[in-house]
């Protein structure tokens, strides 16, 4: 199909595409606590990832992060869930989300901040980028196989994130 006919219309919403990336070692979930520097999220923990890059399909941009952030090459990484973001304007934000194992855990420092293997009972006890709280634990149980989770966050008048699944 040629691209003439992919039927792209700017009038419609449009999507900033984003990965975010949660690997697990045992009983614990890797982590990046913002540097204190970063314009978003400073100080908060987030998994890894970022901007899909023109060119990359969501797989190679997940595991580009992954390495650029964390030395970590891991081939197990899979798909688990996306979530649209309504940010009040056009665009507004994709993010494939993705999961994976490492036998070996060492990372190597990272410009974005400071990485953490953080364990699974303690992820309620840190700061957290606002969203996380709700999804970490579905993203920590999901096992390859499950079905795609699906989620649309938006703000409310306060500026409260609101999450909700399909």
């Amino acid at each position: 199909m040629p691209v003439s006919e992919q039927g792209v219309n700017l009038d419609r919403y449009l999507f900033v595409p984003r990965t975010l990336i949660f690997i697990t070692c045992k009983d614990r979930v890797l982590l990046l606590k913002g540097a204190d520097n970063k314009r978003l999220w400073a100080g908060l923990y987030n998994g890894v990832g970022g901007h899909i890059e023109q060119g990359e399909d969501v797989l190679r941009a997940a595991k580009r992060e992954l390495f650029e952030e964390t030395g970590l090459i891991t081939p197990d990484l899979w798909l688990c869930g996306v979530v649209t973001v309504d940010t009040q304007t056009n665009p507004g934000v994709a993010i494939f989300i993705f999961k994976g194992e490492c036998v070996e855990c060492e990372p190597v420092l990272s410009t974005e901040g400071t990485l953490e293997w953080v364990e699974s009972s303690k992820i309620k006890s840190i700061p957290l980028v606002a969203d996380l709280p709700v999804l970490i634990p579905k993203i920590l149980n999901m096992k390859p196989g499950d079905p795609l989770l699906s989620a649309h966050s938006h703000y409310n008048h306060l500026g409260d994130i609101i999450i909700t699944f399909g």
